[in-house]
């Protein structure tokens, strides 16, 4: 199949016309006739299979290893190795011919073991393919819904590619996923540094940049695991997934911090958020429920209901009339409204866990009360203008999307649904106006976990109110927060019970 190849000495000098002479130039021999040991490259040249239109094609390479004679033979022979392993297969013996001809200059060969390999086991005798090619491929074919697609390409995006994207994806490695974790926690650092700094200018350089924690780097592993599986399984490209043996760097999951007394001074005093999840005390939360009640009538019962009993944004937004039970005294939880590139979805929630009933308190329940008299206030106002349901987008098995109508529970005095960034804006905007330490809308979830243990429910019954998967989520969020709670409410005591110290009298 393959000639023996040559070993040639070649230079760059030029004649007096500007030609290279190559193998042509005097200056490659001494006065006695041997090679001279510093001009000139030694270069293989070995026959290649025709290509698959039956053109003639070559290899010529210098030797990567050293410039030497014995250099150039072994690595013609390493190239003439590799084409072997193709023995009557004119497909595979063009596929090796072309990865040979693709080796950068000064580039070692591919290893011969290492492409018998993957000869044996089917997989392409070469990837010339970078990540961040395979990447864009993937996300592209990839069937998935367009909020998964969101969180997939935004670690693409802004992680993996520009950290791994010129690396050769049948040479990504373990090492390279480590250095890739190591600049984002150094990154981590930096803006931790500068959030705290004394110096305005150095603060707003990060403003509205957030350290990327340990839930997010579990992520962006999990988006490049999943991809890498698809090259080996699917596209057959690789062998080895290195992202399901990188160890993440240690890092703890944000705690939720109690907006004490000492923390809501210094946030007047500096505009400095001290925790990245913070949540209010029963009182600051009492109060921002008085303020909405009376300023937001429209969005107030959702508010008080996540608040009271933690239903995620888009569960409280997706809750359907006939999921709210006045009598029974529950609320169920089945869908929710996501937001994908602001448009809502309507789908159902993402576990078995999150599928569940929420008992509803007495304040609740007249809360919800009052809501169903003004709604029907609308509904009356409105006539036959009033929507029985409202149209709601929800994804289709296979991809796509279909129109869907159901009769959300809470609705805009026109009857139309609320979409969820709206309420999230409505939800900050009265804690402004409110005067009250910045929680987002989340966070009152974190506040009825909170709440419901220091009025004594166990932490298992706050896991399944919430819709946890497992009860470590739920204590290791909130262990912390409610010793603090427990610390406030017995100071609060204390300072109940605080009188003057009588003086002792020297006898």
């Amino acid at each position: 199949m393959t000639a023996e190849g040559t070993i040639n000495k070649w230079c760059t000098c030029k004649d007096t016309n500007g030609k290279r002479l190559n193998a042509r130039c005097p200056g490659l021999r001494r006065s006695d006739g041997k090679w001279h040991t510093t001009h000139g490259t030694w270069i293989y040249q070995l026959e290649l299979p025709r290509t698959r239109d039956n053109k003639r094609r070559q290899l010529r390479r210098s030797p990567a290893a050293s410039n030497s004679r014995d250099a150039a033979v072994a690595e013609r022979d390493h190239a003439k190795n590799l084409l072997m392993l193709a023995g009557d297969d004119t497909l595979l013996a063009d596929e090796i011919a072309t990865m040979l001809q693709a080796v950068p200059s000064g580039t070692p060969l591919p290893d011969r073991d290492t492409v018998a390999r993957r000869v044996r086991a089917g997989i392409p005798a070469n990837v010339s393919i970078t990540v961040a090619d395979y990447l864009t491929r993937w996300i592209t074919e990839r069937v998935m819904d367009d909020n998964t697609r969101s969180g997939y390409d935004g670690h693409i995006r802004n992680y993996l590619i520009p950290h791994l994207g010129k690396i050769r994806l049948d040479r990504l490695n373990v090492t390279h996923l480590d250095e890739m974790y190591a600049k984002i926690v150094a990154r981590n650092v930096e803006i931790d540094a500068a959030r705290t700094s004394p110096d305005r200018l150095v603060r707003a350089s990060v403003k509205g940049k957030k350290p990327i924690g340990a839930a997010t780097m579990t992520r962006i592993r999990a988006t490049l695991r999943k991809a890498l599986n698809d090259a080996i399984r699917k596209y057959r490209y690789i062998e080895f997934n290195p992202a399901r043996h990188v160890e993440l760097p240690t890092a703890e999951q944000a705690k939720a911090r109690l907006w004490t007394d000492a923390r809501v001074r210094e946030w007047r005093k500096t505009g400095i958020v001290p925790y990245p999840v913070m949540v209010w005390t029963p009182d600051q939360a009492a109060a921002y429920l008085d303020y909405t009640e009376e300023h937001d009538p429209e969005l107030y019962p959702l508010y008080a209901f996540v608040l009271r009993r933690g239903p995620r944004r888009g569960e409280a937004v997706g809750i359907s009339r006939p999921q709210i039970d006045l009598d029974e005294a529950s609320a169920t939880i089945t869908h929710q409204i996501a937001t994908h590139k602001y448009r809502p979805i309507y789908k159902p929630v993402k576990t078995r866990t999150g599928d569940r009933v929420l008992a509803l308190d007495s304040d609740t329940i007249d809360d919800f009360q009052t809501y169903n008299i003004l709604r029907a206030h609308w509904e009356e106002t409105a006539g036959p203008a009033w929507p029985r349901t409202v149209p709601v987008t929800t994804p289709v098995d296979g991809g796509g999307y279909k129109t869907i109508y159901v009769d959300l529970y809470f609705r805009q005095p026109d009857g139309s649904a609320w979409h969820p960034d709206t309420v999230s804006e409505r939800f900050e905007r009265n804690v402004r106006k409110a005067d009250l330490p910045p929680v987002g809308i989340h966070d009152g979830r974190h506040g009825a976990a909170t709440y419901a243990k220091a009025g004594g429910a166990k932490m298992e019954d706050i896991k399944e109110q919430l819709g946890h998967s497992t009860i470590a989520i739920t204590a290791d969020i909130y262990t912390s927060l409610l010793r603090e709670l427990e610390r406030a409410t017995a100071e609060n005591t204390a300072n109940v019970l605080k009188r003057r110290r009588r003086v002792k009298q020297n006898v």
